[in-house]
């Protein structure tokens, strides 16, 4: 036990050392404005006395010291490149809702239209150039998490929950979590002090670092408007319609007894190197969710509604190509016969459930159908999805 307790001690999470090895590590020691310290001394703190295993320590510092070594590296490539930040984002669809309500799949249908740019997971990961790469070549880091992806099969149980590729669209998060003030993988908002403290936090300074970071991807690669996803989107509806006002946004909607539990399941699958009680984990879960759909519905109420549309989630899964009609008719969008064509390929080829049905209890995770609906009468009352 002493050993053990020798090695976890030697993982540390020291704010200043992490900063330190970054910069040996990158030849770079500028890492933008300092507002994000606050949130990593939280996230560090978080991550280092939430019970998390000898691995668990290990992978969550090293991804910290990945976000910060990209983040020297954006920050030096604004530096050189500082017309990125001229960059114009015209337009943008984001898709966001409950987690488990349809907004991969609706996402994934949606990038086949040509003029659709969504966000790549490597993307994610790695917004910043490498200079010098020759035009044409394909990035390495691309290459990389390529070669990575067919080597090692993924974990087939988490596949039933969230099926992702690196040639897929993915969650617009990735971009977020280098700003150290988000919901990071989903998991931290549900740990202490991170939860408490992220939900009390002003959001703007998040936003303008991600609207920048999709302007340094759209000088790379460009398209002709960004569809973009995520549910912790419903955090920050009205700092999205400020930065991108001619944004276009989707909130997709199911019966919460489904959403709760599936993404409690889902923060457990991956929690696998972190000790705690599922039964624990739920409620926790459950308070989250609803918190951020009361944000978003009082968000809602003061904005412009023209700039919304609602999906139901079972609408979707029964007609997917009639909800892309209506979501392109709602922003006045051109339809063309080619896109509906890809559509209704792309629906035909990656029917609900493809990759295997996710399972789960209520019970397993302390949860009752009474106290989920009780929670979420204000949600159920305002969208009506189907029970």
């Amino acid at each position: 036990m002493v050993g053990r307790e020798r090695v976890m001690s030697e993982i540390n999470f020291d704010r200043e050392k992490l900063l330190q090895e970054a910069q040996s590590k990158t030849g770079l020691t500028d890492f933008g404005a300092n507002d994000f310290m606050e949130g990593l001394g939280v996230l560090l703190e978080t991550y280092d006395h939430n019970d998390f295993t000898e691995k668990g320590r290990y992978k969550n510092r090293k991804r910290v010291l990945d976000l910060l070594c990209a983040r020297l590296r954006i920050e030096n490539s604004f530096k050189l490149h500082p017309e990125i930040r001229q960059q114009k984002i015209v337009a943008p669809m984001l898709l966001t809702g409950l987690p488990r309500t349809g907004t991969s799949a609706l996402l994934n249908l949606l990038a086949v239209d040509p003029a659709a740019r969504p966000l790549y997971m490597w993307e994610g990961f790695n917004p910043e150039p490498i200079e010098g790469l020759p035009k044409g070549v394909p990035d390495p880091r691309y290459m990389a998490m390529k070669a990575w992806e067919e080597q090692n099969a993924k974990d087939a149980r988490f596949k039933k929950i969230h099926s992702t590729s690196v040639d897929t669209p993915e969650e617009c998060i990735h971009l977020l979590n280098h700003t150290f003030c988000d919901v990071q993988y989903g998991i931290e908002p549900m740990m202490e002090p991170y939860g408490s403290w992220f939900q009390q936090q002003d959001l703007h300074k998040s936003y303008r670092y991600y609207a920048d970071l999709l302007r340094m991807l759209q000088w790379q690669r460009p398209g002709e408007r960004w569809l973009l996803k995520t549910p912790g989107h419903l955090w920050a509806l009205d700092i999205l319609i400020e930065m991108f006002p001619d944004s276009s946004i989707i909130i997709t909607h199911r019966n919460p007894l489904e959403c709760v539990t599936s993404y409690a399941s889902m923060m457990a699958a991956l929690m696998t190197n972190r000790t705690f009680d599922k039964r624990q984990l739920g409620p926790v879960v459950m308070e989250y969710l609803a918190r951020k759909m009361e944000k978003a519905i009082a968000v809602r109420k003061k904005v412009d509604p023209a700039r919304f549309i609602d999906i139901q989630f079972e609408d979707f899964i029964e007609e997917p190509l009639k909800t892309a009609d209506n979501i392109y008719a709602r922003f006045h969008m051109p339809m063309s016969a080619d896109v509906t064509q890809r559509m209704k390929n792309y629906a035909d080829a990656h029917p609900m459930g493809k990759h295997g049905k996710h399972e789960y209890q209520l019970d397993e995770y302390g949860l009752s159908a009474d106290g989920i609906l009780k929670r979420f009468d204000f949600y159920i009352r305002e969208y009506k999805p189907r029970m």
